[in-house]
This record gives C-alpha cells, sequence and structure tokens, in this order.
C-alpha cells in the first residue's frame, strides 16, 4: 500500500513524463501517460474552446501546433497535487514553452495552465482528463490573455 508521500511523487513523476515527451516530440509515448479516453479541453482563449480525446489524437495536435520551431521545450513552471482518494487526484500546472520559430528567427514563447484528473489503476497514475488555458502568448506580437476568472478547488479549498 502506498502512502501519500508515495503518490505525490508518482504524480510529479508523471507531469514531468509528459513534459519530457513533449519537449522531445515523442508522440507514440503519451499513450504511457494518457489513458485511451481521456479527454482533452483546450481553451486557447482567440479561439473557440474544443475537445480532443486520447493520447493520438493530443499528439497530432500538439505535433502540428510546434510542427514550425525548431526548438521546443515544455517547461513546467510549477506544479501541485492532491490525492483525493486512493485511486484519485487532482492538479495544477503552470507552463511555458520555450520556443524557436525557424521561419522568422523569433522566440515566441507561450505560457498556460493545465488543470489535470488523476486516476490510479492496477497501481500506476495516469491522466484522466485535462483542462488547458493559454495565459500567456510572447514574441513579436505578444498577447496577454489573463489568468482564468476561477480555479478548480484543490487541498479541499473552494
Amino acid at each position: 500500500m502506498s502512502s501519500e508521500t508515495d503518490d505525490v511523487v508518482a504524480l510529479w513523476r508523471l507531469q514531468a513524463r509528459y513534459a519530457d515527451i513533449v519537449t522531445r516530440r515523442a508522440w507514440p509515448e503519451l499513450a504511457e501517460v494518457f489513458r485511451p479516453d481521456t479527454e482533452i479541453h483546450l481553451d486557447l482563449v482567440t479561439a473557440p474552446p474544443r475537445t480532443i480525446s486520447g493520447p493520438t489524437e493530443l499528439g497530432t495536435f500538439v505535433g502540428d501546433a510546434i510542427e514550425r520551431f525548431d526548438t521546443f521545450h515544455f517547461v513546467i513552471l510549477n506544479a501541485v497535487v492532491d490525492v483525493t482518494a486512493a485511486d484519485r487526484a487532482q492538479g495544477r500546472i503552470f507552463m511555458c514553452e520555450v520556443r524557436h520559430d525557424r521561419e522568422s528567427d523569433t522566440w515566441p514563447n507561450a505560457f498556460g495552465l493545465y488543470e489535470d484528473d488523476y486516476v490510479k489503476l492496477d497501481g500506476r497514475w495516469w491522466f484522466a482528463e485535462r483542462h488547458y488555458r493559454s495565459i500567456v502568448r510572447a514574441g513579436p506580437d505578444t498577447q496577454v490573455l489573463g489568468m482564468p476568472d476561477t480555479f478548480r478547488p484543490l487541498f479541499g479549498a473552494g
């Protein structure tokens, strides 16, 4: 039986694994961290919200979105998790994409927020649902999109 500390460390490792997969553009490996039925809700702020499903669709979406960058690093700025049950947890990740556009020779970095649900199956944590929101698109045409009006509660807080 794992302790809460064991679960928190495992969840932080899951978050870091996602960052590593995206930085390396290792799209098939998303199936090792996202359940096949995971829904990913995207709020890019400047486009209508949309939902994609599963690791394959996520890999295609992100891969197409970052194709123009010859340098791309997914950086976790801060991450918190809350184990809510033996097999359930929630978390929040503030992140930055450090990216170089090969054609324009600019650094249009982006900042965003993930609010995640996790599920533990057969002793292993997985992403079960994800909500993403863009916060800033920096670079030549910087857009400060702002923080969301509300955050999903963690740690039993409202």
